[in-house]
């Protein structure tokens, strides 16, 4: 039997011995609390106990929906309803907040959740480390176990076999490698049985589902809608503000060239060598101008070659690492390419890191970036930040931004944005 097939069904094991006793125990007692709480609202005193408790479920069925997708590979969506901006304080709000909670469709899910979870969901999670622990009984029974075992009561079987001597003992061994090798193929299959009923039981139904994803789709419209105005103002703040007041100044310029080239044609030099150097300043700014809009080199040679030609006019170190295998549409190439560009330009200005990684990846329909700095931490996903701006461009495609930014560092920015490769197009 391979010994990581055997490594996995161990591990399998402990997760899902960990799964059972947070289903039995946590789910038991929260269960109570929840009833009695609800129970206790019209007397008042639920009203201050059912928001906590509730609260509590929920952060409760969150880690199950955590472990489903790291351990089990199975996104478990979450459906609560947001609480309103203007929610009032004092008693009013918690009467307020504890009516929103009981009266959210979610909230009775994930109660009907605790109940089967310590039944079916025990049961599915307990099976893989019951299987491997007997397995290992019987392994055991072959080095020794079975005397003090035949000793104690006379009698001593493992599954169809009395086990009172050597022979016998070694019969158990091997039917316990046996159930071994049946728990490495078996172990994984309960485990994602167990997250399949949780999912089944946490996800909302898919009218609920569809109605969600029409108010997720409007918002990152309106957004989009929101970061292309943003960026047609800036735009227009550019061109006003440089090349047009350049190019102004550069015809006021000329003028004065014609009214001085026969009079004094020393100073008419000049004022052309002058316009000259303004033609060449504006030149530059449009083509500044014309990189932030669209880089030439992205749409040229695609987002790898452009996020490296991004990462040398940076003023620390960046280590770049691409692994896309294709091209990208050009909305999510050049999407990728800004939010590359806007964390970049935030390591620089506010991280004060030495050193900057990115990665790009493309695997199973998703692109992957990663950005990370060495440097002293503290980012964050706010309002009139750059990180929130990224958010926003991102939330178009259905991407995904994740900080984690500790103070003292470092700063890891994940990004992901669900997307393909165009056929037929040479390797980036």
């Amino acid at each position: 039997m391979n010994k990581q097939r055997v490594l996995g069904a161990l591990l399998t094991a402990v997760q899902g011995l960990a799964l059972a006793l947070a289903a039995l125990v946590g789910g038991v007692v929260l269960f109570v609390l929840s009833v009695v709480s609800i129970a206790l609202i019209p007397i008042g005193i639920g009203a201050f106990t059912t928001p906590l408790v509730l609260k509590a479920v929920r952060s409760h069925a969150n880690t199950r929906r955590r472990l489903a997708a790291a351990w089990g590979g199975i996104r478990v969506p979450e459906s609560y309803r947001p609480f309103p901006s203007d929610m009032r304080t004092g008693i009013v709000g918690v009467m307020e907040r504890c009516s929103l909670l009981v009266k959210d469709p979610a909230t009775w899910r994930d109660l009907r959740w605790l109940v089967l979870d310590t039944a079916a969901g025990f049961l599915t999670a307990v099976l893989p480390a019951a299987l491997t622990v007997y397995g290992l009984h019987g392994v055991l029974l072959l080095c020794g176990l079975w005397q003090p075992l035949a000793d104690g009561d006379g009698e001593n079987w493992y599954t169809f076999i009395p086990v009172e001597g050597w022979g016998t003992a070694l019969l158990a061994a091997l039917v316990g490698v046996g159930l071994l090798a049946v728990c490495s193929g078996l172990n994984p299959r309960l485990l994602h049985v167990h997250f399949l009923l949780s999912r089944y039981l946490l996800a909302p139904p898919r009218e609920v589902a569809l109605n969600e994803r029409i108010d997720q789709l409007t918002e990152s419209r309106h957004e989009a809608l929101d970061v292309s105005a943003a960026e047609l103002r800036r735009i227009e703040r550019d061109l006003h503000d440089g090349a047009q007041a350049r190019l102004v100044a550069m015809g006021m310029s000329f003028a004065a060239i014609e009214a001085l080239v026969d009079k004094d044609p020393q100073h008419a030099k000049v004022l052309l060598a002058h316009a000259r150097e303004t033609s060449a300043e504006a030149l530059t700014e449009l083509r500044d101008l014309v990189r932030g809009i669209h880089p030439p080199v992205l749409a040229e040679r695609g987002l790898g070659d452009a996020v490296r030609a991004l990462a040398l006019r940076m003023p620390m170190t960046v280590k770049v690492d691409i692994d896309v295998p294709g091209r990208l549409d050009e909305p999510v190439q050049s999407a990728a390419y800004f939010a590359v560009s806007e964390a970049l330009t935030n390591a620089a200005k506010h991280s004060q890191a030495q050193q900057v990684a990115v990665g790009i990846q493309h695997r199973d329909g998703m692109l992957r970036i990663s950005v990370g700095d060495n440097g002293q931490g503290g980012a964050s996903i706010g309002q009139g930040s750059g990180l929130a701006g990224i958010e926003r461009r991102l939330s178009a495609f259905d991407g995904v931004l994740t900080v984690a930014s500790p103070p003292g560092g470092p700063t890891m920015v994940t990004m992901e944005v669900p997307c393909r490769l165009m056929p037929d197009m040479p390797t980036v």
